[in-house]
């Protein structure tokens, strides 16, 4: 069930390492959180807000990769219509204006820290209307269960976006480009049907 309350931002943790005292989200609402900014929420560091450009074309998604390797380009290239944000939050030049966007993240604990601030800045209400925060798609980083450390990460961070999609290993990605007329698997249909999203071809699942 979605909730307005930020659960992981409440309390900061300066020390940059999992709160193995907050919350965790049952599994069925692990994959909804926060649906807005909120009053109280800490500003992050300046050295952990992601930079911010102008963006003046139309896109029915923005994916913002929150760290280089994230996998914003290839979700862009499996979607009509989207685009990657180059690691920037695309903020409106047009007044009136809201870019629907999505955070990208591997799974690793780099990334998932990544994540963490970049939903913190979201969430802290500094990137005004322009911005509408559909959630975070989580890329694996390596093939099968992650450990114990992050799946909690995973689930804190959960508490504090609109909604959390988990898309497997593909490891035809790690030794060549994307192949964009490749089946998928399941959870990239599950992420494009969410968002509304027309795959770049109409592929089968695996």
């Amino acid at each position: 069930m979605s909730t307005s309350a930020n659960r992981w931002l409440i309390s900061p943790n300066p020390s940059n390492e999992p709160d193995t005292a907050a919350p965790v989200p049952t599994r069925r609402d692990e994959r909804h959180g926060a649906t807005a900014p909120q009053p109280g929420i800490p500003v992050p560091d300046a050295m952990d807000r992601l930079p911010r450009r102008d963006a003046a074309w139309p896109a029915t998604i923005w994916w913002l990769g929150v760290h280089g390797g994230a996998g914003e380009s290839t979700l862009a290239d499996l979607t009509a219509g989207t685009r990657p944000c180059e690691h920037a939050w695309p903020i409106p030049t047009t007044a009136g204006t809201t870019h629907r966007v999505v955070l990208v993240a591997r799974t690793n604990y780099a990334g998932l820290l990544a994540a963490q601030h970049a939903a913190t800045e979201w969430a802290a209400n500094t990137l005004g209307d322009g911005i509408h925060l559909a959630g975070l798609a989580l890329v694996a980083d390596a093939p099968g269960r992650r450990p114990t450390e992050l799946r909690h990460l995973e689930h804190i961070i959960a508490g504090g976006v609109p909604h959390v999609w988990n898309l497997p290993w593909v490891n035809a990605w790690r030794l060549g480009p994307p192949d964009t007329t490749a089946s998928l698997p399941k959870e990239f249909h599950e992420l494009f049907t969410d968002l509304s999203l027309t795959p770049t071809r109409a592929s089968a699942h695996t």
